[in-house]
């Protein structure tokens, strides 16, 4: 069950909001459990019962490190370590035996051994945001920053929540421990909820959905030419930030609802002017869970020059690891970032020259859109090859299988998006010279834009969104 299905949307969300509202207060955090692991159990009961298991480990292992009350603190450390080595083993064994299965696979017939009989493990959806907030809780704990949750229904409601259980924001418990407390549930947030979950949808189904078809085909042409590929690189970028935004918002939209208030996810990450107000900018719960829970941790820049350009290139290779585990791409977009990362902290750190703002920002999102080829590519050769003809090493108009694919729609969604990315500059021109009766009539968009979304969901299949498979 995904936001932008039927049955989400016209059976499950309707029959969830009806007994949340006539819940007493003192129940809603039971109601918001029960659904929240109903909504998870709807793929796979087996892998809900990972989640509850998941829960009691985590939550009985906070309670064991409240500061002075059981054991000492060498013990609350090595219980700290021994869960996180539990939690980062059972991510490892989903995402990466897979791979690694297949990668001596492919190696062992050079040296003449027989190759394994494996038989391919599914990724139980949502796992690494689920134990990313896992381990943060625990950290938090230990460390004294959280009081453990002594209440399990109500810590389950928090590492469940069903809003952003699949693909976050990465919420931290001190964020959410005076909401799971006390919220108000009221029609001031209740609308305002429903409307920026209009917005996702709208993000999620005209702009992401409709381009999905576009960037399958442009990914999968065995000789593209320069526009094949460079249209596909546009394509997928935007892609995949409408889709992965549009859920943030739908997520950020469904909490507000509720009465909670989540962090912002995105910060229009396509405007940065370095990389690093790219990462500030894109995926704002997970930059910071690294910076927090990894760079930090290892060092981060206290440690001389050298182990501050170490840090930030592995711990960017283990963010790349930490998005996908089909293919090696993922560690070589992860090190494209961390040394972009180095070499834009050696350009500021010797005060050298940044060039116009605008030719900053450009040269931003072009790194961006390329480092997203390997990163979308099935594998290395693929990328590879779409990398030689973006150089121009190859035929340079649209080749006939993308010409045949290419629709108007597929157009139009394009220019949507990116007069969305844009619209950022022209916002306060715009309102300066608008009515505000025109601009109240205009603010009512997302109604029009959720209702052509919603026929379009009941007119085609849904399409998972793309961080539900990291």
């Amino acid at each position: 069950m995904v936001f932008t299905s039927l049955e989400f949307l016209a059976l499950f969300l309707p029959l969830f909001l009806l007994v949340y509202a006539v819940s007493p207060d003192s129940w809603r955090n039971t109601v918001l459990l029960i659904g929240s692991w109903i909504f998870y159990g709807w793929w796979s009961p087996a892998y809900l019962l990972l989640l509850i298991g998941l829960t009691a480990v985590t939550w009985a292992g906070g309670l064991l490190m409240a500061p002075g009350l059981f054991i000492s603190q060498r013990a609350r450390l090595w219980v700290l370590t021994a869960l996180i080595v539990v939690d980062a083993s059972i991510l490892f064994w989903f995402k990466y035996a897979n791979i690694l299965a297949e990668t001596y696979n492919d190696v062992v017939p050079l040296i003449g051994t027989m190759p394994l009989q494996w038989q391919h493990i599914a990724l139980p959806i949502g796992l690494s945001f689920i134990l990313l907030q896992a381990i943060s809780y625990l950290v938090d704990v230990y460390r004294g920053d959280v009081q453990p949750q002594r209440r399990f229904i109500w810590f389950g409601a928090y590492l469940a929540m069903f809003g952003q259980l699949i693909a976050g924001p990465i919420l931290r418990y001190d964020w959410m421990a005076k909401e799971l407390a006390s919220r108000r549930f009221d029609w001031v947030d209740f609308s305002a909820g429903a409307r920026r979950f209009m917005v996702g949808m709208c993000m999620k189904v005209l702009i992401a959905d409709t381009l999905s078809p576009l960037v399958d085909i442009a990914f999968l042409l065995p000789s593209p030419t320069f526009m094949d590929a460079w249209l596909g690189c546009l394509a997928y970028s935007l892609q995949l930030f409408f889709d992965f935004a549009g859920y943030s918002a739908m997520a950020i939209g469904l909490g507000q609802m509720l009465g909670f208030h989540f962090p912002e996810n995105f910060n229009h990450p396509y405007l940065a002017t370095s990389i690093q107000d790219f990462w500030r900018r894109w995926h704002i719960s997970l930059s910071t869970w690294i910076r927090d829970y990894l760079y930090i941790p290892l060092g981060g820049s206290r440690k001389g020059v050298s182990r501050t350009y170490v840090n930030l290139i592995l711990t960017m290779a283990i963010a790349g690891m930490w998005h996908g585990s089909d293919n090696w791409n993922f560690l070589l977009w992860g090190l494209a970032h961390g040394f972009a990362l180095a070499i834009a902290r050696v350009w500021h750190q010797a005060n050298w020259p940044t060039g116009p703002r605008v030719l900053s920002r450009m040269m931003t999102i072009v790194f961006v859109c390329m480092a997203w080829v390997v990163f979308r590519a099935a594998d290395f050769q693929t990328a590879k090859l779409l990398y030689t003809v973006q150089l121009g090493l190859s035929g340079w108009g649209m080749g006939d299988a993308l010409r045949v694919e290419l629709q108007a729609v597929h157009i139009v969604a394009m220019s949507l998006g990116i007069a969305c990315i844009v619209a950022p500059y022209f916002r306060e021109t715009f309102r300066r010279g608008v009515p505000p009766t025109v601009l109240s009539v205009a603010d009512l968009w997302p109604v029009a834009g959720f209702l052509l979304a919603f026929a379009l969901v009941a007119s085609r299949k849904a399409v998972p969104f793309l961080y539900f498979q990291f």
